[in-house]
């Protein structure tokens, strides 16, 4: 599995996250760390470690920019070990 670490934006309340975690579930991903990094004008802004089958991150990215209210910020590739 490739690992990708995401920074998105997700609104500041219950179940936001939940909604995220399920998502890349959703997508084949698994988690494998969550840093929230700050709240910023009632969004929290967090990086997530997250490994997925195969290179191709757009469906990963299609389905948390469908949950109301997030946004992927940004993508990036780990190298692997």
């Amino acid at each position: 599995m490739a690992q990708f670490q995401l920074e998105i934006a997700l609104p500041d309340r219950p179940g936001s996250l939940g909604a995220v975690a399920s998502a890349i579930g959703f997508a084949g991903g698994d988690i494998k760390s969550i840093n929230i990094l700050r709240n910023e004008n009632g969004r929290g802004i967090d990086q997530i470690l997250v490994a997925i089958p195969g290179s191709d991150t757009t469906d990963l990215v299609n389905v948390l920019n469908a949950i109301g209210g997030v946004e992927v910020l940004s993508i990036k590739p780990l190298q692997s070990n």
